[in-house]
């Protein structure tokens, strides 16, 4: 019993065995069926295609770009391609514009899928599993159609002028109908458009021509700028010149003027020392003459005292032929003063009008040296004053030789006067009839040197009113001046003397009228005068 009972339980162990290896290969099988069915059923959509998977359920699962899984046997894959396409639209004959003229236009339009739950629904109605020749087919006479229909709208001119604008509304209007099948309109570029009787050519030449007129116009004006903004650089330039060159010119007038004013300051200066050395020469040959004139009166008394009745005799002749050549003399020296003062009058006229002339000239000129001038003017000043201290210097050796001079001869004078003293002493006791004796000697003497001055010239010229006469007046008027001075020097009134001494014998003694004349032409032969009077002039 016990072996029947092992012997049971060893034929089940058996059993269960072969259960558990079956149960094992299912499970094994079961898994590879499940493997499998996986691996078929697995599906991954590309970015640019969308994987519609229908069957079990009413709505369809949509793949785009992603993995999903697909049942075999009952489920089904469809495609839908909704990447970008470009569709060539071409209206393929000559299409009236609104002005009635026909073009033909070739545009390109890019279109999509629309990708949103609507627009994917109408696109899998349409273009389930087309691939993009199919759907460029589908679409591309709707969209001629729309273009043909926008150009009945525009003219040719709109047309050209603005292909975009055209573009946008072929797109507008072609969306609409895109719009149902489930279509996106990206864009719409037109390329090329050409008409029937080449007017787009006409319209390119006229524009042409405008933008050459244009081009032509804009030239000119710009030529005219560039020559008027020359025009105002050289204005500018030669204001800038002019400028500079009247400041020179100014400068130079100034300095100039400075010079002269300088020159004049210098000349006054020279003047002044050479008036200041003529009038101390002067003074001192003054002192001289009149030294030498009183010592030659002291030495010729004695041959006066000899010579009184001589004089006597001829006193009345010479003293009218001295007095007529005094009064010509005078008469002369009058005339030559006035003439040389209308000369100088003239002169000064003729050189003002002329530095009038030249003042216009000269100011210009005058403002160049101004700046050089005022460099010189210190060194010359100091020249200027240096001259006149050496001017100066030599006018008082001038004085201090001439006083020598004249204290010798005071000294010789004086010395004299003691001899003439004496001689007085002595002539006291001859009486007045030696005075008048010395007198006579003394008139032909003090007249020789009144008309010596006359020999040494050549001709007189008399204007107005001046005769001979009139010049021996003066000379006469010379003589009686110098004989008055003597006798005041002396204190003997030398008229008075003779006048009472003579007495009437002077009268009975006047010579005749052809001694007079031989008297005067004598004066005359020892002082040769040449006149001229009005008429003659």
């Amino acid at each position: 019993m016990d072996k029947l009972l092992n012997i049971a339980m060893l034929d089940m162990g058996a059993g269960d065995g072969s259960i558990s290896l079956v149960l094992i290969g299912l499970a094994a099988v079961a898994l590879i069926l499940l493997i499998v069915i996986i691996c078929t059923s697995y599906v991954k959509a590309p970015p640019n295609k969308a994987y519609i998977i229908t069957g079990l359920k009413k709505k369809p699962k949509i793949l785009i770009g992603k993995a999903g899984l697909k049942l075999p046997f009952l489920e089904r894959k469809d495609e839908l391609l909704i990447e970008q396409l470009s569709i060539d639209i071409k209206t393929g004959d000559y299409v009236p514009t609104s002005d009635f003229i026909g073009v033909n236009i070739d545009a390109v339009a890019k279109v999509q899928i629309r990708t949103d739950e609507e627009g994917i629904k109408l696109a899998m109605k349409n273009f389930l599993n087309m691939n993009s020749t199919q759907i460029n087919a589908q679409l591309v006479d709707s969209l001629q159609g729309n273009m043909r229909e926008i150009i009945g709208t525009i003219t040719l001119k709109e047309l050209c002028n603005d292909r975009k604008s055209f573009g946008d509304q072929v797109q507008e209007k072609a969306q609409v109908d895109m719009n149902n099948l489930g279509i996106q309109i990206i864009s719409c570029n037109i390329q090329h458009v050409e008409d029937k009787n080449d007017l787009i050519t006409a319209l390119g030449q006229d524009n042409m021509a405008t933008i050459q007129k244009t081009a032509s116009i804009a030239k000119a004006n710009a030529e005219r700028d560039v020559a008027i903004a020359q025009a105002q650089a050289a204005k500018d330039a030669n204001d800038a010149k002019v400028a500079s060159e009247t400041e020179i010119a100014i400068k130079q007038n100034d300095l100039a003027i400075k010079k002269s004013e300088l020159q004049v300051v210098q000349d006054t200066k020279k003047a002044e020392a050479d008036a200041a050395y003529r009038i101390q020469e002067q003074a001192q040959r003054k002192s001289i003459e009149v030294a030498n004139t009183e010592a030659d009166i002291a030495k010729q008394e004695k041959e006066i005292e000899l010579k009184m009745k001589e004089a006597q005799v001829r006193e009345q002749a010479l003293d009218a032929d001295i007095k007529k050549a005094a009064d010509a003399e005078k008469y002369r020296q009058q005339q030559m003063a006035e003439v040389e003062l209308y000369k100088r009058q003239k002169e000064a006229e003729a050189k003002k009008y002329e530095l009038a002339q030249q003042a216009e000239a000269k100011k210009i000129q005058a403002e160049a040296v101004k700046y050089e001038l005022a460099q010189q003017a210190e060194a010359k000043k100091i020249q200027a004053d240096a001259l006149l201290v050496e001017m100066q210097r030599e006018a008082e050796g001038i004085r201090a030789k001439g006083e020598a001079e004249a204290d010798a001869i005071r000294a010789k004078a004086e010395a004299e006067a003691i001899g003439i003293d004496k001689k007085a002493e002595a002539m006291q006791k001859y009486g007045e009839a030696a005075v008048i004796e010395m007198l006579c000697k003394m008139y032909p003497l003090v007249a020789e040197a009144i008309a010596k001055p006359l020999a040494n010239i050549d001709s007189i010229t008399m204007y107005g009113e001046g005769n001979t006469a009139k010049m021996t007046e003066d000379v006469t008027k010379s003589f009686k001046q110098t004989i008055d001075g003597i006798g005041d020097s002396l204190g003997i009134n030398f008229g008075a003397l003779l006048g009472g001494f003579a007495g009437t014998k002077f009268a009975s003694m006047k010579p005749t009228g052809d001694e007079a004349d031989q008297a005067k032409l004598e004066v005359k032969a020892s002082a040769p005068v040449a006149t001229k009077s009005d008429d003659e002039e």
